[in-house]
């Protein structure tokens, strides 16, 4: 258990420094870099909530609800940024 867990914080270790990476060597806004960035996100928002909040043990239909929420989420994002929606002011 232990030592799995010392692979899976590796791995998010390495995905931090992947997405550290991608922001210091492109400067100035880029399409291409903020969905890297938001897919870089989902992969480790995805990881921390199987491996550490232990998701994996869940029923499959909250690991599906999950999977969506989070699939939503990104897609809204994504959405939000491609649209150059902005929110009303208050």
């Amino acid at each position: 258990m232990e030592a799995r867990l010392f692979r899976v914080w590796l791995l998010l270790s390495a995905i931090t420094l992947v997405s550290w990476w991608l922001g210091a060597e492109h400067t100035g806004p880029s399409g291409a870099i903020t969905y890297c960035a938001l897919l870089i996100v989902a992969t480790k928002v995805r990881i921390i909530v199987v491996e550490f909040m232990e998701a994996r043990h869940a029923s499959k239909t909250l690991q599906r609800a999950m999977d969506a929420w989070l699939f939503l989420l990104v897609a809204a994002l994504a959405a939000i940024y491609t649209f150059k929606l902005e929110m009303p002011a208050v």
